[in-house]
């Protein structure tokens, strides 16, 4: 099980789907070579630089925290069952209503929209809240998904760091 990175009153608590086994291995969040987490996450404005994985303590700092749906590591995110994405949100609410970040945003929208049950779930911000925050679906950036590249995953993260600063 990979240890959440959280503190209270986080700008942004960022929600990966499950650790790799990679991330599981290293025991740092996004640690695969081919993840496009952190140069997203710089390209977005959210870092000064782009860090790498073993620098992920410097994120609290930031304002800025991670954890995940669902603890379990596999090798593929659609190795998870709906029960177990389904039971993670239960648990991600829970940690979000401890924790209160400003913001929440789940970093996959086929996960999001198991766990929480909105099939119709689209990218960018959500009308509910959860846990008394503010809610936004940001694309998987795991190398596997070949549908958003560099540019347009670094674009989706800018849009939610524009509006965590509105």
């Amino acid at each position: 099980m990979l240890p959440d990175l959280i503190a209270p009153g986080l700008d942004v608590l960022f929600v990966g789907i499950n650790p790799g086994l990679w991330s599981a291995a290293t025991g740092w969040h996004f640690a695969r070579p081919g993840n496009r987490f952190w140069p997203a996450l710089h390209r977005g404005g959210f870092t000064p630089r782009q860090l790498h994985p073993s620098e992920q303590e410097a994120l609290p700092a930031l304002g800025l925290g991670i954890t995940n749906m669902v603890p379990r590591a596999t090798a593929r995110a659609d190795e998870l069952t709906a029960e177990e994405l389904v039971r993670g949100a239960e648990v991600l609410t829970g940690k979000v209503e401890r924790y209160r970040p400003r913001w929440v945003a789940v970093v996959g929208v086929t996960a999001y929209r198991v766990g929480f049950a909105r099939p119709k779930a689209g990218f960018g911000p959500q009308p509910e809240p959860l846990g008394g925050a503010r809610l936004w679906v940001l694309p998987n950036p795991s190398g596997l998904n070949a549908h958003f590249t560099p540019e347009t995953l670094g674009a989706a993260f800018a849009e939610l760091h524009a509006a965590t600063n509105a």
